[in-house]
């Protein structure tokens, strides 16, 4: 599996601020209702929920939150960059300014965990991290996650 295969180049912005996670989850799912016809109501939902059950903040700057949707045919992603970090009740207790957001059929079964590897792989690599973090075009943002390290394996 390869970020390029579930992650559209159009699903990765760079924001300026927000301020608040649940404007952060509105954002991702307006984003994923504009590029894979998502139901941007039930994808915010599906986010909200899943980040009840425990925060997806994993720690250096970076949450992965994730949920599994209805009408889906395989696993998509959405990434933003925030300029200004947000608290985020993540593991170490620091704020996050890198979201990679998955979402799964909700019978994906073993693609949706194979995808959070290989996306989990990817953030926690500190050069691709830093390098994201240098760049603020939506294009750079995409080449670095597709030509990462981590891109290649799984």
């Amino acid at each position: 599996m390869d970020i390029f295969k579930i992650l559209n180049p159009e699903a990765v912005k760079s924001i300026s601020t927000i301020t608040s996670k649940k404007r952060l989850f509105q954002e991702i799912a307006d984003i994923a209702q504009a590029h894979y016809g998502l139901d941007a109501s039930a994808t915010f939902e599906a986010l909200q929920d899943r980040e009840n059950l425990g925060p997806t903040g994993v720690g250096h700057g970076v949450a992965l939150p994730h949920a599994r949707l209805t009408g889906l045919d395989n696993v998509v992603g959405v990434f933003v960059r925030l300029e200004r970090a947000l608290e985020f009740d993540s593991a170490d207790k620091q704020p996050v300014d890198l979201f990679f957001a998955l979402f799964a059929p909700t019978d994906a079964g073993v693609d949706h965990l194979k995808a959070l590897a290989l996306v989990s792989r990817t953030m926690r690599d500190k050069d691709t991290c830093s390098k994201l973090r240098a760049n603020n075009q939506s294009s750079s943002i995409f080449a670095i996650l597709t030509e990462g390290p981590a891109s290649q394996a799984a």
